[in-house]
């Protein structure tokens, strides 16, 4: 195999990786317009994949 001519900087394998970091939550939208994170219980109804799982705490 072909070796690199020179040692990578840990600046420049750190700016590739720090890339790929910093991803913004995804979102869902309740039927009442609501936003909650994908995968978990919707805090405010307690209903995931059309059940009711928890009661909400008020």
């Amino acid at each position: 195999m072909a070796q690199p001519k020179r040692k990578q900087s840990k600046q420049r394998s750190r700016k590739r990786r720090g890339a790929n970091r910093f991803v913004a939550p995804q979102f869902s939208k309740n039927a009442d317009g609501s936003l909650f994170m994908m995968h978990h219980v919707d805090p405010a109804t307690g209903i995931y994949r059309g059940r009711q799982v928890i009661t909400p705490e008020k």
